[in-house]
């Protein structure tokens, strides 16, 4: 699993929300949590297949979020509101 939290850089939306998925998926990382403080969502890309994922479902700060297998956990995103800027 990979774990990536926005940056507010000016190529934030191409590294955070394009490159790294795409790079994450060709290395077969089987989960994806992007935290984005812009949009104040949290992304769960999964099932990588040929350099891309499958899924990206994206929930609000505060949502009780299932992180898929192998990871298999549910993370509760409530305090992230806490850093929203």
């Amino acid at each position: 699993m990979a774990v990536e939290i926005t940056s507010h850089d000016r190529d934030t939306n191409r590294r955070d929300r394009i490159d790294k998925p795409v790079g994450y998926a060709e290395a077969d990382i089987p989960v994806y949590l992007l935290i984005d403080r812009d949009n104040n969502t949290v992304t769960v890309f999964s099932e990588p297949k040929e350099g891309r994922y499958q899924q990206s479902p994206s929930y609000p700060w505060g949502a009780s979020v299932e992180l898929p297998a192998p990871v298999n956990i549910t993370l509760e995103t409530e305090k992230l509101k806490d850093y929203a800027d």
